[in-house]
């Protein structure tokens, strides 16, 4: 049984050294789209992916706007998904895939807060943010399997060790971050959003009894110092920013369906 262990850990570890050697090899857009794909199998697998929902209803106007903007910047096909879990989120992900957590629709207060959320995902991708810290983690895993298998782990250690990051564990550095924020903005205006959803929905979450923090808030600037940034951009650039208001009486009311997410998102 030890013999078998060992020979099952020495073809994970070979598998997974090769995939992160490949990354120096071939072409950066093919390995961020294999990257991206392996991600997409893994939350199929799992279940979490929503394949039919109203919320796509929702989301699909939004997104076909921004990945108008956004599409021509980024080499690899842009596709918008729901998932489900019960903390309001959104990942971009290597590849061109940008997921939504059905929550979010209900968390939200007006469109112009989720469509900011969505913009500042798709700025990851132009930042090929989520694709770096992919690589990065792929590396640490190959060297959590080397360890296990050095110091003669039991089966359920190896195979955490080798198990893909989930997405909601990856967290960008606070300069990506503020990055994002600003390029979002941008991406938003030129999208025809208010670019002003993403500050209120700073104040949101600020005010929200929430466990644990969002993946756009985790790690991430204070919330005033990025509220401070984008007040500061959207004065640097009156022709973009200048017909966009920040009264929040001016937000679009978000028009989801009743929240049964419970029913029919599973």
């Amino acid at each position: 049984m030890k013999s078998l262990l060992k020979c099952l850990l020495i073809v994970m570890l070979a598998s997974c050294v090769i995939t992160v050697r490949g990354f120096a090899r071939a072409d950066e857009s093919s390995d961020e789209a294999q990257a991206g794909a392996e991600l997409f199998d893994d939350l199929k697998k799992q279940g979490e992916i929503v394949k039919s929902s109203p919320l796509y209803d929702v989301l699909n106007p939004m997104a076909d706007a921004i990945i108008k903007v956004v599409q021509p910047q980024y080499p690899l096909k842009i596709h918008f998904y729901i998932v489900h879990e019960k903390q309001p989120n959104a990942f971009a992900a290597p590849g061109g895939n940008v997921y939504v957590v059905d929550s979010l629709f209900y968390f939200v207060k007006n469109r112009e807060e989720l469509t900011g959320t969505l913009c500042h995902e798709t700025s990851h991708l132009l930042h090929h943010d989520s694709y770096n810290l992919y690589k990065k983690q792929k590396e640490i895993n190959a060297r959590a399997i080397a360890a296990t298998l050095i110091l003669g782990p039991s089966v359920g250690v190896a195979l955490a060790a080798a198990t893909i990051a989930r997405l909601d564990s990856l967290h960008y550095s606070r300069d990506a971050e503020e990055h994002a924020d600003l390029t979002g903005a941008d991406n938003c205006a030129k999208a025809g959003f208010n670019p002003w959803g993403l500050i209120w929905l700073f104040q949101d979450f600020a005010n929200a009894n929430l466990s644990s923090p969002p993946e756009i808030l985790s790690d991430h600037p204070n919330d005033q110092h990025r509220i401070d940034a984008l007040e500061q951009h959207f004065k640097s650039n009156p022709a973009l920013f200048g017909t966009y208001s920040g009264d929040r009486k001016a937000a679009t009311p978000l028009k989801a369906p009743a929240n049964e997410a419970e029913e029919f998102l599973k």
